[in-house]
């Protein structure tokens, strides 16, 4: 099969803090199955170059050799234009969850012409609500209650194995979803509308993060442009601009 859209290219898969050589090795080896040529490290508790590694990788060893490694998701994520989390665990901040056959649709009619990631968490205990917070959408892999947690490898060939039946099926005429903006100007603009809504008041100093993630959901919905998100900003300078008229009594 010959995938509709560069999967090669405009696809990549995060691994966050991955604690197993073994597991990096297998999961480049996996990429190559599927035609994802790009693997990126956060904060990697292994290292990818290693005995381990290559030897699970087998033929995928090019890969991990192009590995880049970052201390930060939000810097993994500061060129993507989407970035799909997943997750085992159900519950609040944790809501409207894709299966990953829904989420490789929404990732192959994007990856035509934007960036897209595709983020895993550590073994051990999964993404942090602070790196989900990071990303547009959220799935889980439905498996039996027996035991819900799947190998990091196995839950990436999950993944990629539905992106790649997606990407492999003629193309259908369907409406064309706007290009969502990048991460790292998304990110500014949170952190903008952080700082006008805790000046005008509006936030619970005790817990701010409660509304900012209901927000962060309502625009993850909407899958926001870079025009939107500049129009934003601007509502946030003049939210801050009459909050500081206010205090000084203007």
């Amino acid at each position: 099969m010959i995938p509709v859209f560069p999967l090669d290219s405009n696809l990549c898969i995060v691994l966050v803090s991955p604690q197993g050589a073994g597991n990096i090795g297998s999961v480049a080896r996996v990429l190559k199955n599927f035609g994802c040529r790009e693997l990126r490290l956060v904060e990697p508790r292994a290292s990818h170059l290693g005995a381990e590694a290559r030897k699970m990788a087998l033929a995928a060893v090019d890969l991990l050799e192009g590995v880049k490694v970052y201390q930060t998701l939000a810097e993994a994520l500061a060129d993507r234009h989407l970035a799909v989390a997943t997750t085992r665990r159900f519950g609040k901040y944790r809501e409207e969850l894709l299966s990953p056959r829904a989420a490789a649709a929404d990732i192959c009619t994007l990856g035509k012409t934007a960036r897209v990631a595709l983020v895993f968490g550590p073994e051990d205990t999964g993404l942090k609500t602070e790196d989900i917070d990071l990303c547009r959408r959220c799935l889980t892999i439905p498996v039996h209650h027996d035991l819900p947690s799947m190998n990091l490898a196995q839950a990436v060939t999950v993944c990629l194995y539905e992106v790649f039946l997606a990407a492999s099926r003629p193309a259908e005429e369907k409406a064309v979803l706007k290009r969502p903006a990048a991460g790292k100007n998304l990110e500014a603009m949170f952190a903008q509308m952080r700082e006008a809504l805790s000046a005008a008041g509006f936030l619970n100093p005790q817990n701010p993060e409660h509304i900012l993630r209901t927000f962060r959901r309502i625009f993850a919905r909407q899958g926001l442009s870079e025009h939107e998100v500049q129009t934003l900003r601007g509502l946030w300078d003049k939210v801050s601009w009459l909050a500081a008229r206010k205090r000084e009594g203007g």
